[in-house]
């Protein structure tokens, strides 16, 4: 059940598009997403939602748009919960500050392990509030999502001062419960979220979730693996990271096709950014100059390349990829209205359903627009 709760998550993600690079200046239309997860040892169900979903998540969120202009998301990641993080820190660990790295998200995801421990609800919230680094801006998105199933109250730092401290810096804390709705409520959950401007919610973390073939799955995912070959790693980290992204389509289908689906999805969006080491990003949003790149920095299939060469190389491989990526937005298209035809009721309260509907009525709130 917990890699229901996975597969939820990722699908979040990829609905708004490292920490290789840090998120640097003020941009607008940040939607920063601080994710808290208890890693305890009943809760791999909720780690399975997570990995299986993020990239679902993702999908609905890039369609959001303020002023006209489509939205930037950033990503943290928290475990909390776990004996094998020593007692004096809390139980708890940052994964990952606020990135831009989907697929690092993904990755660190695959990698969580549950083991016993207590939750210090308070204490994870204090050091998301403190450590990461929120947006000045309150015309921004800024959420924090923690989910887990013992009483909110447990620990030394008490959660009504963390979440009055969130609140106070505009941050929106959301909880979600696994398990009873009434449990959460008498254990403090709602309690938690009332005091910072969230909402309270209950997911069954054990529930499996029903994937729906469609007609256009086959082609998507066969686009979605296409587009890696659009990809030009340099610098230090380019070989690595290329890796990785395949490594990620591996995860996906692994777990199920759909879950690949909307990871293609994802992938063909504007949300997902590699600049760090893609040099089509890279160049494509202007910051690298390829005239100023070392040859060692380069892939060696471009190092004996003329700089006429390089130049019509990388623009090849700008426009194959929006090719790839218009096939894919259309096919997309085509499939949610097939899905929105199969599916008649939805009564899931799986975590990529709460995690979507709270983030849209919290964007909405700020003028953000959804397509």
């Amino acid at each position: 059940m917990k890699k229901i709760f996975l597969v939820s998550l990722i699908s979040l993600l990829f609905l708004f598009s490292s920490n290789q690079h840090s998120v640097g200046a003020e941009r607008p239309n940040r939607v920063q997403l601080a994710i808290l997860l208890d890693t305890s040892g009943s809760m791999e169900g909720l780690i399975e939602q997570a990995k299986t979903q993020l990239w679902k998540m993702v999908n609905e969120l890039a369609r959001a748009s303020k002023s006209g202009k489509g939205i930037n998301l950033e990503v943290a990641l928290f475990e909390y919960g776990k004996d094998s993080i020593p007692e004096d820190e809390g139980y708890l660990r940052m994964i990952s500050s606020f990135t831009t790295d989907l697929d690092k998200i993904s990755d660190e995801l695959f990698k969580l392990r549950t083991n016993g421990g207590d939750e210090y609800c308070g204490e994870v919230i204090r050091s998301a509030v403190k450590n990461l680094k929120w947006s000045a801006d309150n015309e921004n998105l800024k959420i924090i999502f923690i989910a887990g199933n013992e009483p909110f109250t447990q620990g030394e730092i008490n959660y009504k001062t963390s979440c009055n401290k969130a609140s106070s810096k505009g941050i929106i804390v959301n909880t979600i419960f696994c398990g009873d709705y009434h449990e959460g409520i008498s254990t403090k959950w709602k309690d938690g979220a009332d005091l910072a401007d969230g909402r309270y919610m209950n997911i069954d973390h054990n529930q499996k979730i029903v994937h729906i073939d469609a007609p256009q799955d086959k082609k998507l995912i066969e686009l979605g693996t296409e587009l890696n070959s659009t990809y030009i790693g340099y610098g230090s980290m380019g070989k690595a990271k290329k890796t990785m992204q395949e490594v990620q389509d591996e995860n996906a289908m692994l777990i199920d096709s759909e879950v690949m689906v909307q990871r293609s999805v994802a992938k063909g969006s504007g949300q997902y950014r590699n600049s760090s080491w893609d040099l089509v990003d890279a160049t494509t949003e202007g910051e690298v100059d390829i005239e100023n790149l070392s040859e060692n920095e380069l892939p060696l299939e471009m190092q004996k390349m003329t700089m006429e060469e390089k130049k019509k190389y990388v623009a090849e491989k700008v426009e194959k990829r929006g090719l790839i990526q218009k096939e894919i937005t259309e096919l997309n298209e085509a499939r949610r209205k097939y899905v929105a035809e199969k599916t008649l009721k939805m009564d899931d309260i799986t975590l990529d359903v709460v995690m979507v509907k709270a983030i849209k009525e919290q964007a909405e709130a700020k003028n953000f627009i959804f397509k």
